[in-house]
C-alpha cells in the first residue's frame, strides 16, 4: 500500500472513531426500544408537542414552541398552546425539535458487510440498465439503518450504482417491517453516471506502458461514451414517441422492459440526478441536459463550486457529497471543499448534503449532518444548512408537499435532540416517523451496554 493510501486509510479509521459513537452512548436511555418498532397507534389520538425550540426550517424558530399532531399529520406550529385539547401530551421542554433529515443519495438497505459479498446489493452489471428498480433490494433488517436513524435521519433516497444509466432510486422511510411498508415513493429519479473525462495517465507512464492510451485515445473514448449516452437517450425518446402514436386498435408492439423504463423520465418529465464530479463533467453534463431540456440535479458535486454561477443560472441543485475530501488539485486550498456549499449558496444553488452511495458511504451515512456542520463553520449560513438536510431534499425528490419542513398538513416525522444538530455535542433523544415514535438503539448502543457492564479483571 502506498503511503497516500496508507494515510488516506488511518484518516477513516480515526474519523469513524470519532464519529461513530451513538447519540445515547454515555446519556439517559432512550424513550422507546426495539420492541416498540411499529406498534400499533391510534389515528384518531391527538398529540401536543410541548416547550420545544421548534425549528419549522420553512419559516421562524419558535422558542418555545406547540406542535399539534393528529395521527401521522401535524394540525398546527405555533408559538403558544392550541385552543384544541389534546388527547397526550408530550413534554419537550429543553430540545430542538426539527423535522426528519433526508438523504438525497444512499446504499442504506442494500448493502451490510463490505468483506461478505451475500451482503451487496448495490451494483448491478451493464452499461445501461434504466429497469433496476433499488428501493426493491433493500433489506428492512439492516443494522446500518438504525445506527443512520439515531442522527436524526429519517428517509433516504437508495439508488443503484453501475455502469452509465445505472437505474432508478426510491424514497424509503426507515422505519418499517416490510419493503413494501418502508417505501415512500418510487421511482423517484434515473441516475447517470458522467463518463469520466480526467486524463489518467501521466507522459511518463505513457512512456513507460504498452497499454496506456494516449490523451489523443482517451478523448477519443470520453467522445464515444458520450455520444453512447446520447443516443440510448434518442432511442428512448423514439420509442417513447412510437408508443404515443399506436392506434388503438392496431395489434400492441412489443414491450421492452429497458424502454418501458425510460417513459416516465423522457416522457413525464421525472428528474434526472446526474453523478459528476469533475469540473469537466459538471459542464458537459448541463450542456447535454440544456439541449435536451431535461430537469437534473448534480449529486457528488466536488468541484459544483468552481461553475457555481451557471449553476445557480440553469437553476440546477447540487448533492453536494465532497464536504470532508480531500483537495482534489495540489493548487486548492485545503478548505476548498469546506467553503464549497458556502460557494455555492452565494451564488444562488440549491445545496443538499449527503455521504453519497456505495458500500462504505453507507456506514458513514449517519455523519450526513456534521458535513452540513462543518460547511457552516466556513461560511454556510445555519439556516441554509437545515434546509440542506430537511427540506431542500424534500423538494428535489418531489415530497416537499410531505416533508421536509414543520407545518400544519405535513407528515408529523420529527425529532427531538438536545441541542442545534449543527452542533456536533447535540444527542437526537426521541424520534417520531408519521407519527409513531421509533427506537434509537441500534447495534452501537447494544455493544455499549453490553461491554459497559462486563466484569472487573480478577484480581491477582
Amino acid at each position: 500500500m502506498s503511503a497516500t493510501k496508507t494515510t488516506s486509510a488511518c484518516l477513516a479509521v480515526l474519523s469513524a472513531l470519532l464519529t461513530s459513537v451513538p447519540a445515547q452512548i454515555g446519556k439517559a436511555p432512550v424513550a422507546v426500544t426495539g420492541k416498540d418498532l411499529l406498534a400499533p397507534w391510534s389515528l384518531d389520538e391527538t398529540v401536543l408537542y410541548s416547550g420545544a425550540t421548534v425549528h419549522t426550517v420553512s419559516g421562524e424558530v419558535l422558542s418555545p414552541g406547540f406542535l399539534l399532531a393528529k395521527g401521522a399529520k401535524i394540525l398546527s406550529v405555533s408559538k403558544s398552546a392550541p385552543a384544541a385539547k389534546a388527547d397526550r401530551t408530550v413534554d419537550l421542554k429543553g430540545l430542538h425539535l426539527l423535522p426528519g433529515i433526508i438523504l438525497p443519495t444512499s446504499s442504506l438497505g442494500l448493502t451490510e458487510i463490505s468483506a461478505v459479498r451475500a451482503t451487496q446489493d448495490t451494483t448491478e452489471t451493464g452499461a445501461f440498465t434504466p429497469d433496476v428498480r433499488a428501493w426493491l433490494s433493500v433489506n428492512p433488517d439492516s443494522e446500518l439503518i438504525p445506527v443512520t436513524r439515531a442522527n436524526g435521519i429519517t428517509h433516504a433516497l437508495v439508488l443503484p450504482l453501475g455502469g452509465t444509466v445505472s437505474g432508478q432510486s426510491g424514497v424509503i422511510s426507515l422505519a418499517g417491517w416490510t419493503t413494501e411498508e418502508m417505501t415512500v415513493k418510487a421511482p423517484v429519479a434515473l441516475h447517470v453516471f458522467w463518463p469520466a473525462m480526467n486524463l489518467n495517465v501521466t507522459p511518463k507512464e505513457l512512456a513507460r506502458s504498452t497499454k496506456a492510451k494516449s490523451p489523443d485515445d482517451q478523448s477519443k473514448e470520453r467522445s464515444r461514451r458520450i455520444k453512447e449516452l446520447d443516443d440510448f437517450f434518442a432511442e428512448a425518446h423514439a420509442y417513447a414517441s412510437a408508443r404515443g402514436v399506436t392506434p388503438r386498435d392496431a395489434k400492441p408492439a412489443t414491450k421492452v422492459p429497458a424502454w418501458e423504463a425510460m417513459l416516465p423520465f423522457v416522457r413525464d418529465g421525472l428528474p434526472l440526478i446526474v453523478h459528476a464530479d469533475d469540473v469537466r463533467q459538471i459542464k458537459a453534463a448541463l450542456a447535454w441536459a440544456g439541449q435536451r431540456k431535461y430537469k437534473i440535479a448534480i449529486a457528488g458535486g466536488r468541484d459544483a463550486w468552481r461553475v457555481a454561477d451557471e449553476l445557480a443560472a440553469k437553476m440546477v441543485a447540487v448533492i453536494f457529497e465532497s464536504t470532508f475530501d480531500q483537495p482534489a488539485r495540489d493548487t486548492d486550498a485545503y478548505d476548498a471543499h469546506f467553503k464549497g456549499a458556502a460557494t455555492l449558496h452565494k451564488a444562488g444553488v440549491k445545496v443538499l448534503f449527503s455521504e453519497g452511495p456505495g458500500a462504505s458511504n453507507a456506514t458513514f451515512a449517519r455523519n450526513t449532518p456534521y458535513s452540513a456542520a462543518q460547511a457552516v463553520a466556513f461560511g454556510l449560513p445555519g439556516a441554509e444548512a437545515l434546509k440542506g438536510l430537511t427540506l431542500y431534499p424534500a423538494q428535489v425528490l418531489g415530497l416537499d408537499g410531505r416533508l421536509g419542513s414543520l407545518e400544519a398538513g405535513k407528515e408529523a416525522t420529527f425529532f427531538a435532540s438536545d441541542g442545534n444538530i449543527l452542533d456536533l455535542r447535540s444527542n437526537v433523544r426521541r424520534m417520531w416517523i408519521a407519527g409513531r415514535e421509533v427506537p434509537l438503539d441500534s447495534r452501537h448502543t447494544r455493544l455499549h451496554e453490553k461491554y459497559k457492564n462486563r466484569p472487573a479483571p480478577a484480581a491477582k
